[in-house]
């Protein structure tokens, strides 16, 4: 298996050189840059597995680079870590927003900066590899090739093949990896409720005592935004209070 390519977008000198160590010395291919604009042509130019993704930086900040990659066809499925001191709830909220896979506070353990890195490539690489090529270890089940390609709940359906998610409110919406591989799970496990941490177990493979649960709030409100027709109703995901998240079918 290829080494993973990771891009590091951080003009703090001191933190991109702790990040490359950290990420060298685990056999990763790192790339450093010191600028929004400079990241986004570095990622045209060689599209990276994972980047790695700085706040508050001058010129163009983290979020806008993030939100440019989602309306990039090249760079859309490429997942996003934001790195940064902006650490207060609805700083993650807009970073999520924005369409960032997971979001971890400065100063943060290099330690559980690697082990999320290897969670989220675990996780998003098999989803970019060429059709008919081999898969990494550790393949999540949401990236084996199902029985059925339409998974289905009522009148929602999910197409394995092109991570389309076809909504009676909202019509046809591609997913991002990690939408898809949230929905996935909680569409094959139809009336189990996932609590938070579960789900931060089991869709982001993160260890315990790893991850934020706003993570999982976060995009399963993103969800509900893209998919519900009233998403402050849901009718599809729905929240089972004090418990977590569940999807229902009388099948």
């Amino acid at each position: 298996m290829s080494l993973s390519n990771i891009l590091v977008i951080e003009d703090d000198s001191l933190v991109a050189r702790t990040i490359e160590r950290c990420l060298r010395g685990n056999e990763y291919h790192v790339q450093v840059v010191n600028s929004g604009v400079a990241g986004l042509k570095s990622a045209r130019r060689k599209v990276p597995d994972l980047v790695l993704l700085d706040v508050m930086m001058p010129g163009m900040d983290g979020f806008t680079v993030c939100k440019e990659m989602r309306e990039d066809a090249l760079l859309k499925d490429v997942p996003i870590i934001f790195l940064t001191a902006k650490n207060k709830v609805e700083d993650k909220i807009v970073g999520l927003s924005v369409g960032a896979d997971d979001y971890l506070a400065k100063p943060f353990n290099v330690d559980e900066l690697l082990l999320r890195v290897k969670a989220i490539l675990r996780r998003t690489k098999p989803l970019r590899l060429e059709e008919g090529s081999a898969g990494a270890e550790g393949t999540p089940v949401a990236y084996k090739t199902p029985p059925n390609p339409i998974v289905r709940i009522g009148e929602y359906t999910l197409d394995t093949r092109s991570y389309v998610f076809t909504s009676p409110a909202k019509g046809k919406i591609r997913l991002t990896p990690v939408q898809y591989t949230l929905l996935y799970h909680l569409m094959t496990h139809p009336n189990k409720i996932f609590s938070p941490s579960l789900l931060l177990d089991e869709v982001w493979d993160y260890p315990s005592n790893t991850g934020s649960t706003d993570l999982v709030r976060v995009h399963i409100k993103n969800i509900r935004e893209a998919v519900e027709e009233d998403p402050k109703n849901p009718v599809f995901i729905k929240t089972v209070q004090g418990y977590g998240y569940t999807i229902q079918s009388e099948e």
